[in-house]
């Protein structure tokens, strides 16, 4: 059983820190990619990041670059988004996200609110 659990939500500053994490199971997850999506109210799922394989192959949306990191620890099964200079923009639910050889898996999601 596959399963995707992330945590590291909450209510941050605008400038703060936070860092998300997914713990993953149910799948070879050194083997495949893992992705960080984001759900404001009233839009559309978008990707934030993704990281390949390995800690060198990553890729941002235009909007995060520079601010967010996504890495993994293949031992831990875990995939991590370190957010930075947060603003009331990056405010939304947090989706982790995988696409392994058995079918597309997310997350319940962690709610992230950036405010004063």
């Amino acid at each position: 059983q596959v399963q995707l659990v992330e945590s590291g939500g909450g209510l941050v500053q605008p400038g703060g820190p936070l860092r998300l994490s997914c713990v993953v199971s149910g799948f070879t997850f050194s083997s495949y990619a893992m992705s960080w999506y984001r759900q404001a109210p009233g839009k559309e799922r978008k990707l934030v990041a993704s990281i390949i394989t390995d800690n060198d192959s990553t890729n941002y949306a235009e909007s995060v670059k520079g601010r967010f990191i996504i890495s993994r620890d293949n031992a831990k099964n875990t995939v991590y988004l370190q957010m930075n200079s947060l603003t009331p923009g990056d405010t939304a639910v947090y989706y982790c996200y995988a696409n392994p050889s058995m079918g597309t898996y997310w997350g319940q999601g962690t709610q992230v609110t950036v405010s004063s």
